[in-house]
């Protein structure tokens, strides 16, 4: 077990498998020291735990953890690539948010994403960032993050 995954397991989470794309695509790409992730939706067991608009239907604390599962998503993909082990610093990480028309916590919302990242990876898991309201997100997601990882 790598470092990076013996840290998931010691903070209770549990990898998932990689998600199923619904489209045209793949999970994650390499390219020379870089992986880029597709957004990742927080999917557990195939479904959208709490589906809507943060602000209206889902709550920030419920969108935070979405953004959780996410990452936790993301990196699966990574994993499913290359091996977490590979995995040298976050780089950059993207969080769409679906919301209300007077919401305006993104970044509240994507530091579900952003705190997962820096309990995993200490200081490699610090990273530049973007959150971003959205009018919609595939099958009525609150949340969609992706990640840009640097890797040995």
């Amino acid at each position: 077990m790598s470092p990076w995954a013996h840290n998931l397991a010691e903070l209770g989470f549990e990898q998932p498998s990689t998600a199923a794309p619904i489209g045209v695509y793949v999970p994650a790409v390499r390219t020379g020291d870089l992986v880029y992730t597709s957004g990742q939706l927080p999917l557990v067991r195939g479904s959208i735990e709490r589906p809507g608009k943060v602000g209206r239907e889902v709550s920030v604390t419920d969108a935070s953890r979405a953004a959780e599962i996410c990452t936790l998503n993301a990196l699966a993909a990574i994993d499913a690539l290359i091996g977490l082990d590979s995995v040298v610093r976050v780089v950059k990480v993207t969080g769409f948010v679906a919301s209300a028309d007077d919401f305006a916590g993104q970044p509240d919302v994507v530091n579900g994403a952003s705190m997962l990242l820096a309990s995993v990876f200490g200081d490699a898991g610090t990273h530049a960032r973007s959150a971003v309201g959205v009018a919609e997100l595939p099958l009525n997601a609150p949340v969609e993050v992706e990640l840009i990882v640097e890797v040995a």
